[in-house]
């Protein structure tokens, strides 16, 4: 019991902007808003939504490695397309009786964090850092997306699974959860809105507790200063490689639940405007915090999902100049910038009212 009260304290501490019943309250009225939505929408928007909160899991995954840990990854949509491809090769050759798209998902996230292993592996004990693992991450990344385009052809398959080249894969069955009389099928709807949200929640609070906790601490004191870290008695690499494969494995989530929503994975989703976009959503919304990485991903999604509708250049062009004038006007992120004002705010007028 009281370990579990400890755990709970951590949901509040300094590596998390938000404290205090007035930050709970807030939370809790935007839960109760989310869960009421699909109750006053269509399925068309509800949908949507759903395809919003399936890109946050990769922006926490780049907020924790490149936001706490200090390291740039431009590997995140690698993960997320290994994922999304390993749950289409699985559903495909297995279906989804007996709820084994759920057994799918976990061992797609599984595949993807497996890889990370190995790619962290080398890349922290071969003591790659700086700018150099970005271009690791980022190399890595163009391979697989080059290789799965040219896989067209019908001898590239995995059982009945064609990969289809740039075309992609598609028809695999939607996530399917067995119930009894007749099994939950999970379409881009109602049903599958309510399971990505009590995801992300889970993800959110769950990350907020990792970092405010002693290992979050030891990933802060190494983006920090590495040497001082180590000389703490802390095995760097250790902590490095642990941060990699946990946002592999939420970037790996984003593929599978992104290949769910869809029912489709194609290599675009590794390729270089990929690969920038949520750099850009973390640089935006504040790659130092949760709460402003969550944000600040859903408002520039939205942003440039209304700008798509004139035209995908335009929209690309829009999110280079908003990264320019992040950097420019507010490096640490401009909604982590609007929280840290009105927190200013709020703890002038409470001085006064005190």
């Amino acid at each position: 019991m009281t370990g579990l009260v400890a755990m709970f304290r951590r949901l509040e501490g300094p590596q998390t902007v938000g404290r205090g019943r007035a930050f709970w309250g807030l939370f809790a009225v935007v839960l109760a808003v989310a869960l009421a939505y699909p109750l006053f929408s269509d399925g068309y928007t509800v949908g949507n939504t759903v395809y919003f909160f399936v890109w946050v899991f990769i922006a926490l995954s780049l907020c924790l490695i490149w936001g706490y840990g200090g390291s740039l990854s431009f590997g995140q949509t690698a993960f997320f397309g290994i994922a999304g491809y390993g749950y289409g090769i699985l559903t495909i050759n297995f279906g989804s009786a007996y709820g084994f798209t759920l057994v799918a998902l976990v061992a797609a996230v599984a595949i993807a964090a497996l890889f990370a292993v190995l790619l962290g592996y080398f890349m922290f004990f071969g003591r790659i850092a700086g700018v150099f693992l970005g271009i690791v991450t980022l190399a890595v990344t163009l391979m697989l997306e080059r290789f799965m385009a040219q896989t067209a052809g019908p001898e590239w398959h995995i059982g009945v699974a064609r990969l289809n080249g740039f075309n992609g894969m598609s028809t695999m069955p939607p996530l399917t959860i067995p119930w009894p009389g007749e099994p939950i099928v999970l379409f881009a709807d109602v049903g599958l809105y309510y399971l990505v949200l009590g995801l992300l929640v889970f993800v959110y609070l769950a990350l907020r507790i990792l970092m405010n906790s002693s290992f979050g601490n030891v990933i802060v004191a190494i983006r920090e200063n590495p040497e001082r870290a180590e000389m703490l008695g802390y095995d760097v690499r250790k902590y490095q490689l642990i941060t990699f494969v946990i946002g592999a494995a939420l970037a790996g989530l984003s593929g599978v639940l992104y290949t769910v929503w869809g029912q489709y994975i194609t290599p675009s989703s590794m390729g270089m405007t990929a690969a920038a976009l949520p750099l850009i959503w973390v640089a935006v919304g504040g790659r130092s915090d949760l709460t402003s990485t969550v944000i600040g991903t859903l408002v520039v999604l939205a942003a440039f999902q209304a700008l798509t509708i004139y035209g995908s250049q335009y929209a690309l062009v829009f999110m280079g100049v908003l990264l320019v004038l992040t950097v420019l006007i507010a490096p640490n992120g401009l909604v982590l910038g609007v929280m840290n004002w009105l927190g200013r705010l709020a703890a002038r007028f409470t001085q006064r009212t005190g």
